[in-house]
């Protein structure tokens, strides 16, 4: 194995840390995120060339690393880093299998990508995001912008599951006469969720569609829980603010 990897020696801390953090010490879920993030960034640095930043790679990683946390079993005779690293490849893996089901043409990701610079650079200033502004922000029309932002839309299955405490499947209701309604109030969420702050997008993305706890979410994003909690809440107030 790469030297890199198997580094046990500097990992000889994880058994108690994942004992302490399950006991309820949320700086020991810290601790254990920043002891194996060498660990992480070795393997997402793998699969770097490929249309995704090694920063994202890193936080999909981290996903896969919080599921070795969670799932470990201490008492086997196996170095915890040897348990974590098919997790975080799995993950990373899932990522660009599942990102990359729909090929987009060059010219669209190029213009994506460029709508997505214009987009952070806007909102970092408090400055206008909306469609016809990114547009003309880059000198296309708004109907080529918004192609462009929808390609970047990652693909989901018919099968998965529509609502989470419910057994409907998204193809169950392709045909639902509330569809466009549905689609609509999304499409209003999906604008307004692009308009928060980084941090907060990130919360939201790991809390509600990577259905994380809010201690997992503190772990990968290096905060405590009690920190997740009251941002979640401003999020939330925000959100139902902006939404009307």
């Amino acid at each position: 194995m790469n030297a890199s990897i198997n580094t046990t020696s500097k990992y000889d801390k994880n058994p108690a840390l994942i004992e302490s953090y399950r006991a309820g010490n949320a700086e020991a879920g810290e601790e254990l995120v920043l002891l194996n993030k060498p660990l992480v960034c070795a393997l997402a640095s793998r699969y770097t060339g490929r249309g995704t930043e090694l920063e994202e790679l890193i936080e999909i990683g981290n996903l896969g690393l919080v599921k070795a946390i969670n799932t470990f079993d201490i008492t086997r005779e196996c170095a915890f880093s040897t348990y974590a690293v098919p997790l975080i490849l799995g993950e990373i893996r899932r990522y660009l299998r599942d990102d990359g089901i729909i090929k987009v043409s060059r010219e669209y990701k190029r213009l994506l990508a460029r709508l997505t610079k214009e987009r952070e650079t806007r909102l970092s200033r408090g400055e206008d995001v909306s469609l016809t502004a990114l547009a003309e922000a880059v000198g296309v029309t708004p109907e080529d912008a918004a192609s462009a932002l929808h390609s970047g839309i990652p693909p989901r299955s018919l099968d998965e599951c529509a609502y989470e405490d419910e057994g409907a499947t998204l193809g169950s209701l392709v045909f639902d006469e509330d569809e466009q309604r549905r689609s609509f109030d999304s499409f209003c969420v999906r604008l307004a969720i692009e308009q928060l702050p980084e941090l907060w997008r990130k919360i939201i993305t790991l809390r509600y569609f990577r259905d994380l706890s809010q201690q997992d979410t503190a772990s990968v994003l290096g905060l405590t829980q009690v920190k997740v909690s009251r941002e979640e809440k401003k999020i939330l107030a925000r959100l139902k603010e902006s939404l009307g």
